[in-house]
């Protein structure tokens, strides 16, 4: 087992990843910023994916200062990104752990330097059970808890152990979730019955309980409070039902309990610091896009939770996707380089916010009635007014920055990203995992 390779060096960015110039010497990201590359200098290929710099310290501070204030512990998932720069950020500002939907993920973070992990997710196949096994092993002071929601998937772990004639206890957390939606024990009732299997088991310990609540949310105010609430009561309630019925593993000192996405992550406080057990909670907050947050699906979430929270200030967009005007072919009508392959298009289309002039090293706001309409693979759709006067109208060369809506899709179609500052100058990297 002490053969596994968890530890990967830094990789060494070249023309092999898309964004980089092809005629640049190969780089570590850690030595980036002594390029002098600056985005509206050129000295990059468009269409590139960037974060900037300021945003990103500002969302790293800001939700852990949320979750600090509010008592709960923040385990950001990690899906979003699959950065290990990334996950060290996170950990190196104060995440208690660090979440993932899957082993292969996991072994990305415990490389990063997480020993708390999360893996919202049911683990049942035998690679992944051996995968978890020898990491385990191979980690010293490693802590992984995974989702179980059925005596179906119980059995199949039990079987594996007997199979490999394994000791290995793993640590699972019940998941609760929500008729009609995705994983998770349906009813209390359900989830009790379950629960006093995982407590009978040999194979598992009961760490806790887990749900999620962002498929409850629909940025409407009216329909999301009741649902969560709704949610968090009956997590709550199987909670206080398993410690009724002593369901805990042995010699834990605290009871996880576990939600949060990156929509409305507020409404599952209380359930992260439910009282009255008769053991201390560990309340843990899950959320993953806030490190970059978007201009789209989630600002609108957020905007929501800041006004039910009070809040003057929240999270910053921090990641763009800059692509060039390559042809004007009709009035009313330009195609930039960028498509499909290049951002997320899953919620929103992207959001033109800012052009820069061929040549200028200066970007400004971009005209308000510009849209993108479509995407294909490698070309973006921008609509604008046909009688635009001179000037106004995107020209063959022009760069424009696009917001995006919904991070995720769009970090996996990266290998790399530059961090920048506010004027393009490269001050870093990041590489992704996907």
């Amino acid at each position: 087992m002490k053969n596994l390779k968890i530890l990967a060096a830094e990789p060494l960015l070249d023309a092999s990843y898309k964004g980089y110039p092809l005629t640049a010497p190969p780089c570590r990201p850690g030595a980036l910023a002594q390029q002098g590359w600056n985005v509206l200098a050129g000295d990059l290929p468009l269409p590139l994916a960037v974060l900037d710099r300021e945003a990103l310290a500002h969302n790293l501070a800001w939700m852990q200062d949320y979750a600090r204030q509010r008592g709960v512990l923040l385990a950001p998932h990690g899906k979003t990104t699959m950065s290990p720069e990334l996950f060290a950020q996170q950990l190196a500002a104060g995440a208690w752990g660090l979440t993932f939907a899957s082993v292969w993920q996991a072994r990305v973070g415990v490389a990063a330097g997480a020993r708390r992990i999360i893996i919202a997710n049911q683990v049942l196949q035998d690679a992944d059970l051996d995968g978890l096994d020898a990491l385990l092993a191979a980690v010293d002071g490693l802590r992984v808890w995974f989702l179980v929601d059925s005596a179906a998937q119980l059995a199949l772990i039990e079987d594996w152990a007997a199979r490999r004639g394994s000791a290995r206890v793993f640590d699972v957390l019940l998941e609760m979730g929500m008729p009609g939606q995705r994983t998770g024990c349906r009813s209390t009732e359900e989830a009790l019955a379950l629960a006093r299997r995982l407590a009978a088991s040999h194979v598992v310990r009961l760490g806790g309980i887990e749900c999620y609540e962002g498929l409850a949310a629909r940025c409407d105010d009216a329909h999301d409070v009741p649902a969560v609430t709704a949610l968090v009561r009956s997590v709550g309630a199987v909670a206080r039902g398993c410690d009724a019925e002593g369901l805990w593993a042995p010699g834990e000192a605290e009871i996880l309990l576990s939600a949060g996405g990156s929509a409305v992550f507020d409404l599952v406080v209380p359930l992260l610091r439910l009282q009255g057990l008769s053991r201390p909670v560990a309340g843990v907050l899950r959320s993953g896009c806030y490190v970059t947050h978007d201009h789209g699906n989630y600002q609108r979430f957020v905007r929501l939770l800041a006004r039910r929270e009070g809040l003057d200030e929240t999270l910053r967009p921090a990641l763009t996707v800059w692509a060039q005007v390559q042809s004007v072919p009709e009035p009313g009508l330009a195609l930039l380089g960028c498509g499909r392959r290049d951002v997320s298009f899953d919620i929103d289309m992207p959001l033109p916010l800012r052009r820069a002039a061929w040549g200028a090293r200066v970007a400004q706001a971009a005209p308000q009635d510009w849209r993108i309409t479509a995407l294909n693979d490698q070309h973006a759709y921008l609509r604008f007014d046909p009688e635009a006067p001179e000037g106004a109208a995107p020209q063959v060369g022009e760069r424009v920055e696009l917001g995006i809506s919904h991070p995720c899709t769009t970090f996996d179609k990266w290998r790399w990203m530059p961090v920048v500052d506010g004027d393009g100058t490269v001050t870093g990297a990041i590489h992704t995992c996907f």
